[in-house]
């Protein structure tokens, strides 16, 4: 074919200048064009470039090699002339003249490499001669050149020590030589070295390490002082000179020298070790001798404060910071003789280093136990087994808490009262910092140092004390002060930012609590400051009665005598109180409903982080194992180790017991709780009512995980040979990884039900009716997912249903007889155990075993509860499971096991006999089953005619809820509470309390006695004598300890003595009622959830809410019969104290119910009974019946039903 039109079938050339192929099936790039000169003329640019840079590497590599070798010729030809002038001599003499000295040692300094061991012997035999040549020519060194080739050297002597360390096989001699010209030179120029310290320094230290490594490897046991002929040990105690030698004279730089000293020297192991070879019982007191403790305590208080200990890796491991706070301690003590602990213990310096170096101890080192169980005696005598190194470095820090240390912190924080508000503010932080690092430190020993804190210094030591204020006005004055009160107390969001997690460590591990680098540093202060006063303050309330906390503020209310002039002083006026109640609730709020914002998101996800497979080797799942137990240390506020659940629980436990003295007396406005504001109250209970079906699914989870950790514990325990150390790795990694998802399920919790977790923990803050409504709807939906439906018949219906229907109405079938009522429900209904919240069926049998006429439709099943509980609660004759006090409230007979275990011995039985301990078992059941019958009243919404003692109440709502911080949030025993159960004895100890004499005049000592009724023929108590500590019968109630006595005295009546008893009871309510619904109330409001509200009887109410049967059912019309309006016009006219009664005769209990007579079930009923007007009205309690005879005469009606009401007419089923 012809292509173009001029004939020619020959294809045309095609010409192309872009270097681009034509065709499409062409190499792209070929050819010869722009782009290939482009590429060609690059490609040459490149070669030429590497071509200069060979040239310009070969003469660098020229200029070095050219400057090596002429430094090697000056270095060989300067060698050869001082070999010459030394070889001139036949032994080391002393220099001519100092010129000769100065042009030997600038020659030395010029040729000498510290890789060569021969120009190490050279600086050897140098030294030699020259310390001669000072001796006899007494050459002042303290003008040039001679301290700058000195210190030449220093530096070049400490390379060659440091080379020598790491070879771990060099003999001692070879040290002597170089460590005694090291400290010649350091005698010389002290100002100089102290410039150097920190490698001067760290050099004796490895070499002190390599004695240590050798002395206990040849087991000798040879006294390390000076002057002893034994060369390894002179050679140790050269060391010992040495480091000590720029300490001895006082220039520039010491305190440099002071620092390094420290950090590096006083960390290293034998320093400290205490085992056979004695060892820190001969360094230590000849270092004490030789420091300057003030000036050690300057330097390393600068260098925390300034964060220079980043400079020293020896201050990165938590034991070796130990050791250096043993020795500073040490050193202190060692200078006051041991005695006299308050001479320096409120020191600025001393105060600033213990603090920081204690709480850089926290996160893995401890000398006190875990926190003990709040309800038991503390062995504050008897320390633990420890995590620090050894005996020396727990004795050293365990002397920090003693009374005379402790209470004399605050003994110079006011002698200077011109001293400025920044400073006084930075000491009240400093003063905190260590308060709280001594209470967080020694758990077992916090109520000492609270007391100690509180009592101030010893009457002793007092005297000349300018201390104008009490350790928590002090405090508190500080905390006012603080820019965080502030700012939460005028908004409650503020506090999100000042609570944030912040990071807790630097790259060195951790970081002091003062650096001035931390810009963190202010807030995490004020934060210890708060904390420290909160701990303090609730400490005082424990032991504080209504009339001393109100003696602050003279509002009429203190009654007593007037308490002691230091309970005046510790009493905040109630502006005050007001003040920290609203900066309390404010922090509370936010720290329960903004507690995701507050804790970091960064957590590690363990779940994520440690997925693997069975193909990795077993050192990778060791080290992913060892990443995955490391814990991220928290430090809320930038506090380290500052958690949320601890804030949360000292901050609700304080706010909780302010608020039951309000309760009692209110001096706070009525509204002044509320934190209503916050919250969106339109929807808050659905809202609330989704969180707990969100805390069911999350509870539900927590119990399959740990069902599968108690399995693997128990096959770790049985086969732990069983399975290759991978294998345990794994399993490991596995349980940790459900840690990690209980974590973040708790987490999400947060996240997800933060209202919640508010009304468990601070319920005040919500109003009261919510709450009642919130708890209702909890039982609902308890019972819908239980039975069904709320709805009784229903769940009889969907029973019916079932294969074992006869079965499971027999169980929740009774016959119970009247005047047995107890007995009989606890043998048939005990065994039910949680299915006593289903409906059951009664049938009232007399003493014929006749049954009473009736269909128990719901009403019968209320009077069996009331008759339950009336018989329950009513003295017997045997023990009485519960006892009145002088208000005539209820609460558990505290010696009720005891009566019981000495009728048993009267009996003949043994302790350890299976009778004997199967009686205390059914003692305990008959306590359970009567917390089931309250809580199945509670569940059924049923109101009974029981009112318990206060204390009693406040442990429900205290006891076995879901808190973050049980120990803090938990009951606390307090002296008010034991005025609610014996007057006398509260008392005897207020008066102790306030006693001005010396109380040791009464002869108390820490035991009390118990008083046991016997049960048995001869009638008559029995007493019992108790410690109230280990060994108590020797330890005498003082001035200084008796603030300890009444609050165990008050522990022990209050809780240790009826524990068993509250126990049994609180654990049979919680299978009835969830803990966590009941803490969202206070006693007062449980007692009217028990019993009903105690205000007025509201009559419109009760009329609106009433249900008409029989002739007095409304017609057509809606209009009342002409009886029914004769009763309501009677019921008008009546006082309460009638209407009670009334209300009383028909429902069994005096009380309305809580949220109105519309919530009352069953709903309070009128029926006729017939036209005979003689007639007395009666009353079905049990369905909340009120049978009225057709009355045509309002006197007539008047007089019968007061007759009936108040002649104690029973029960009347019809």
């Amino acid at each position: 074919m012809f292509t173009t039109f001029s004939g020619s079938t020959r294809r045309p050339r095609q010409v192309n200048l872009s270097g681009r192929g034509s065709s499409s099936f062409g190499n792209v790039g070929s050819g010869s064009g722009s782009q290939a000169a482009l590429d060609r003329a690059q490609q040459e640019r490149q070669q030429r470039q590497r071509e200069r840079d060979r040239l310009r590497a070969a003469r660098l590599l020229q200029r070095a090699w050219r400057g090596h070798s002429t430094r090697q010729d000056i270095r060989r030809d300067l060698r050869q002339q001082w070999d010459a002038i030394e070889d001139s001599v036949s032994h080391p003499q002393a220099y001519a003249s100092a010129t000769e000295a100065l042009e030997q040692l600038q020659r030395l300094l010029n040729f000498a490499q510290t890789r060569n061991e021969e120009d190490t012997q050279r600086i050897k035999h140098f030294g030699a001669r020259q310390m001669q040549t000072v001796q006899v020519q007494g050459i002042d060194c303290s003008s040039e050149p001679w301290p700058l080739a000195y210190l030449r050297l220093e530096k070049k002597i400490l390379v060659v020590l440091d080379r020598r360390c790491k070879e771990h096989n060099t003999p001692w001699e070879s040290y002597t030589g170089l460590v005694k010209l090291l400290q010649f030179l350091a005698e010389r120029i002290p100002a100089e070295t102290a410039q150097n310290a920190k490698h001067f320094y760290s050099t004796l230290a490895a070499i002190a390490q390599l004695f240590t490594m050798s002395y206990v490897a040849s087991d000798r046991n040879s006294e390390l002082v000076p002057g002893d002929d034994f060369n390894d040990s002179k050679s140790f105690a050269l060391v010992i000179e040495t480091a000590l030698t720029p300490l001895k004279t006082f220039a520039a730089y010491t305190i440099n020298a002071y620092e390094a000293f420290g950090a590096s020297f006083l960390t290293i192991p034998i320093v400290t070790r205490i085992d056979d070879t004695n060892l820190p019982n001969q360094i230590l007191p000849w270092l004490a001798d030789h420091v300057n403790y003030k000036l050690l305590a300057s330097a390393l208080s600068t260098m925390i404060n300034t964060a220079g200990f980043g400079a020293y890796p020896e201050l990165t491991e938590p034991l070796g910071r130990g050791r250096l706070l043993a020795c500073f301690i040490y050193f202190h003590r060692q200078a006051h003789n041991f005695n006299n602990p308050q001479a320096y213990s409120s020191h600025k310096d001393f105060v600033s280093v213990v603090s920081a170096l204690l709480n850089s101890l926290l996160p893995t080192e401890n000398v006190e136990r875990q926190t003990p169980d709040p309800d038991q005696p503390e062995d504050i005598d008897t320390p633990g087994p420890h995590r620090t190194g050894n005996t020396f470095l727990r004795e050293q820090i365990q002397s920090l808490v003693n009374q005379e240390s402790v209470g004399s912190l605050l003994s110079s924080s006011s002698s200077e009262p011109a001293s400025s508000h920044d400073e006084k503010v930075e000491e009240a932080r400093q003063l905190a910092n260590y308060a709280l690092s001594l209470l967080r430190f020694f758990p077992h020993r916090g109520d000492d140092i609270r007391m100690w804190l509180y009592l101030g210094p010893s009457p002793s030591n007092s005297e000349g004390s300018s201390q104008a204020l009490p350790a928590i006005r002090y405090f508190w004055e500080a905390t006012k002060r603080s820019n965080i009160f502030n700012s939460i107390i005028r908004d409650s969001r503020a506090a999100i930012e000042l609570l944030k997690s912040k990071p807790s460590a630097t790259e060195h591990g951790w970081h002091a609590p003062n650096s001035d680098v931390t810009p963190l540093s202010p807030t995490s202060d004020e934060w210890r400051v708060i904390l420290v006063f909160l701990e303090l303050y609730t400490f005082v309330l424990k032991v504080m009665d209504d009339e001393e906390f109100f003696s602050g503020n003279n509002t009429g209310y203190t009654s007593r005598a007037a308490s002691s002039l230091m309970t005046r002083d510790n009493a905040l006026p109630l502006t005050d109180v007001k003040d920290l109640t609203t900066f309390l609730k404010n922090l509370g709020f936010t720290l329960y409903f903004n507690a995701v914002d507050i804790v970091d998101s960064e957590d590690q996800d363990l779940t994520r982080s440690a997925s693997f497979h069975f193909s990795n080797s077993s050192a990778q799942v060791s080290e992913l194992l060892q990443q995955t137990m490391k814990a991220v240390e928290p430090s809320v506020g930038g506090v380290t180790g500052l958690t949320i659940d601890y804030m949360k629980g000292l901050v609700t436990g304080l706010l909780r017991m302010v608020y039951e003295r309000d309760s009692r007396r209110n001096f706070l406005p009525s509204n002044h709780w509320l934190m209503t504001s916050r919250l969106d109250m339109t929807g808050f209970i659905p809202t609330v009512v989704e969180e707990e079906e969100s805390r069911h699914r999350i509870e539900e989870e927590d119990i399959e995980d740990t069902f599968q950790d108690d399995d693997e514990e128990e096959s770790e325990d049985t086969n732990h040979i069983i399975g290759t150390n991978r294998a345990q790795q794994a399993r490991r990694l596995d349980r940790l990884q459900r840690q990690q998802r209980k974590a973040s399920r708790r987490r999400y919790l947060q996240a997800v039900a933060p209202r919640l977790e508010i009304l468990q923990n601070m319920p005040f803050l919500i109003p009261f009716t919510t709450r009642v409504q919130i708890f209702r709807e909890f039982v609902s939906l308890n019972m819908t997912k239980r039975r069904g439906s709320s709805d009784p018949e229903m769940w009889r219906i969907l029973m019916m249903n079932r294969p074992d229907a006869p079965q499971q109405f027999e169980k929740h079938h009774a016959k119970i007889q009247r005047g047995n009522e107890f007995e009989d429900a606890l043998d048939q209904f005990y065994d039910l155990g949680e299915g006593l919240k289903e409906p059951i069926q009664i049938t009232f049998v007399d003493q014929f075993d006749t049954p009473e006429a009736g269909i128990d439709g719901g009403g019968v099943t209320k009077e069996f509860l009331t008759s339950v509980t009336q018989k329950a609660f009513n003295p017997s004759d045997g023990v009485d499971l519960f006892i009145d006090n002088d208000q005539h409230l209820l609460y558990p007979n505290p010696s009720a096991v005891e009566e019981e275990r000495e009728s048993l011995r009267e009996k003949g039985l043994e302790d350890n006999a299976v009778a004997f301990r199967m009686a205390l078992v059914k003692l305990l059941q008959r306590y359970e089953f009567m917390g089931r019958i309250i809580g199945k009243c509670l569940y059924e919404g049923i109101l009974v005619d029981v009112n318990f003692a206060p204390f009693f109440l406040r442990k429900w709502a205290l006891t076995g809820g879901s808190g973050s911080a049980p120990n803090e949030s938990g009951y606390r025993a307090t002296l008010n509470d034991l005025r609610d159960l014996d007057e006398e004895l509260y008392d005897g100890l207020h008066q102790l309390k306030n006693y001005d004499g010396d109380v040791e005049d009464f002869s108390l000592n820490f035991t009390v006695t118990d008083t046991i009724r016997r049960a048995d023929d001869r009638g008559g108590t029995k007493t019992v004598t108790r410690e109230l500590k280990p060994d108590g019968s020797n330890i005498p109630v003082t001035n200084r300890n008796r603030l300890v006595y009444i609050s165990y005295v008050a522990r022990h009546r209050l809780q240790n003595e009826p524990a068993m008893q509250t126990n049994a009871f609180l654990r049979g309510l919680s299978t009835m009622i969830n803990p966590a619904w009941l803490s969202m109330f206070n006693h007062s409001e449980l007692q009217t959830l028990v019993g009903g509200t105690s205000s007025s009887i509201d009559v419109d109410d009760l009329r609106r809410n009433t249900i008409y049967g029989g002739v007095y059912q409304r017609g057509d019309d809606s209009r009342d019969h002409p009886t029914i309006d004769l009763f309501w016009r009677v019921m008008e006219q009546f006082n309460d104290g009638e209407r009670r009664a009334v209300l009383k005769f028909v429902t069994s209990t005096p009380r309305s119910p809580l949220l109105g007579f519309g919530t009352l079930r069953p709903p309070f009923s009128i029926r006729d009974a017939g036209g005979d007007e003689e007639r007395l009205p009666s009353a079905s309690t049990c369905v909340n019946l009120l049978k009225l005879p057709i009355y045509k005469d309002e006197n007539v009606l008047k007089e019968k039903l007061l007759y009936s009401v108040f002649s104690g007419a029973g029960f009347d089923l019809s």
